[in-house]
């Protein structure tokens, strides 16, 4: 899909370039505008007979510009080159949302009866977007150390001050601002060139990065030691996986967009309690690089058989909201790693047909996650929201990467393909004979009450607000958890 949006994003320069460039057509049908002493811009002024058609090309050259950059992958220590571009797009866009009044060059009678608004924001706009993209051209060229780029750099700097000194003389703007266009919509397809070239050697990175060792960092908290493991940052890699305290294991899957630290205060508890505390990131939230592949169930419940320790020893497994279909899951079909499971606030799976264009979206997203719009979006709402949604500071920062957003949203897409597979399975697979507790917060649940008499489970009902459960009761939780027995009995069976 990497590939795919590139070739979207390298369409986007094509498409702002031939937009930008239609002022070639406007020589012939706007003859009042001097092409030796006239500004392009004054083609799409007000007073101008094809001033509509001008406008709107400008408008979705900027727009096309913006758009391109969105689809970009992001690139360390490439962003003031790319946000310069996007700059210049939202500038361009805003110059032809506000066009001038008149031909200010070509007809000697403009402006003396004052201009409108729009005017001077058209005036703003336009030497504001030759400052940004001549930024753009600069920052990437110095990224890409490409010698075409730095050859379309010092010339679109050359007719750029060739414009300003002709505008100081009265004599010869249309030529130099002409040229100067030119150049800039011509650095445009070269961008869109480079893009594709470079798609290779990026597909080598990341398929290097998939396949890097683990990187291990030990640190300590209150509770003691811990070890966190992650892959790549965010490309695509191994999970972020933090292991905390000593004794039986205890694996922790958060709910929907949740991420490792949410668990903090559970986790001090069991590893106080000596249980020995595994918390992960699934792929794109929290820590953990993207994965390749939208989210199945069976995918998490492998990555919960991978965390688990070796058999003989067994694992109580505590999961929120939607991962509780992965716990149960995992139960049913690895009997022999459970030791138990603890489901608080579980998910209703209820009977829905699949959604077909889910998964097409889905395909999208991994990649999508990725991008510098993606990344835009984190940084400008990501903080934001998470503490909105609480109540709690996010000290890693994850939620001000891109990934994270687009990999909420491919859970979310994936959640009636999950509750489809889990229903087939109920049906083939038993569940064995483990302690099992549903913890329901809020008002009587009947979904939840049902799932409880399916599983044979322990009901239990807090008092809490139903919303991040696990920040405001922390000890209930982990008492549940330290409740259930560290190895588990047999490998009999219940009733599916």
């Amino acid at each position: 899909m990497e590939r795919r949006l590139l070739v979207l994003a390298a369409s986007a320069f094509i498409v702002a370039a031939v937009l930008s460039s239609a002022w070639i057509t406007g020589q012939f049908t706007t003859p009042a505008v001097d092409r030796t002493d006239g500004y392009v811009s004054e083609l799409a002024a007000r007073n101008q007979p094809w001033t509509r058609l001008f406008r709107v090309s400008e408008v979705l050259s900027g727009l096309s510009c913006v758009f391109g950059v969105a689809l970009v992958p992001r690139v360390a220590r490439e962003w003031p080159g790319w946000l310069a571009l996007a700059a210049f797009g939202l500038l361009t866009f805003a110059a032809g949302l506000f066009p001038l009044d008149c031909a200010a060059l070509s007809d000697p009678a403009c402006g003396r009866a004052g201009t409108s608004f729009a005017h001077r924001m058209h005036t703003l706009a336009g030497p504001l977007g030759t400052v940004a993209v001549l930024a753009a051209m600069v920052v990437l060229s110095l990224r890409w150390r490409s010698w075409v780029s730095w050859l379309f750099t010092w010339l679109s700097l050359a007719a750029t001050l060739l414009t300003v000194a002709a505008h100081a003389d009265r004599h010869g703007v249309g030529i130099a601002h002409r040229a100067q266009l030119t150049l800039i919509a011509v650095w445009l397809v070269y961008v869109a060139v480079h893009l594709l070239i470079s798609d290779d050697d990026d597909h080598d990175h990341h398929q290097a990065a998939w396949d890097e060792p683990a990187i291990t960092v030990n640190g300590t908290t209150g509770a003691g030691t811990w070890n966190s493991v992650a892959g790549g940052a965010d490309g695509y890699g191994r999970p972020h996986v933090v292991e905390q305290g000593a004794g039986p294991a205890v694996l922790i899957t958060a709910g929907p967009g949740g991420a490792w630290f949410h668990w903090d205060r559970v986790a001090g508890h069991l590893a106080g309690g000596r249980r020995r505390v595994i918390r992960f990131d699934r792929p794109g939230l929290g820590l953990s690089p993207r994965s390749p592949a939208p989210p199945t169930l069976y995918a998490e419940v492998a990555r919960l058989a991978g965390l688990s320790p070796a058999h003989p020893e067994r694992v109580t497994v505590l999961a929120h909201g939607v991962a509780c279909w992965h716990a149960e899951a995992f139960a049913r079909l690895h009997p022999l790693c459970v030791a138990g499971l603890v489901l608080v606030d579980p998910a209703c799976a209820v009977r829905r047909r699949r959604l077909a264009l889910g998964g097409s979206a889905g395909q999208w997203l991994p990649a999508l996650g990725g991008t510098w719009g993606a990344t835009a979006l984190a940084r400008l709402a990501g903080p934001a929201a998470h503490r909105l949604l609480t109540g709690e500071p996010d000290p890693s920062g994850a939620y001000s990467l891109g990934k994270v957003p687009l990999a909420v949203a491919g859970e979310w897409l994936a959640r009636r393909d999950m509750a489809a597979d889990l229903r087939l399975l109920r049906g083939e697979k038993p569940l064995p004979g483990v302690p099992v507790i549903v913890v329901s917060t809020g008002a009587r649940d009947p979904c939840r009450q049902r799932l409880a008499t399916m599983l044979g489970a322990r009901l239990v009902r807090l008092p809490v607000s139903r919303r991040q459960v696990h920040l405001k009761a922390p000890e209930a939780i982990a008492e549940m958890v330290s409740a259930i027995p560290a190895r588990g009995p047999g490998p009999s069976h219940r009733n599916p």
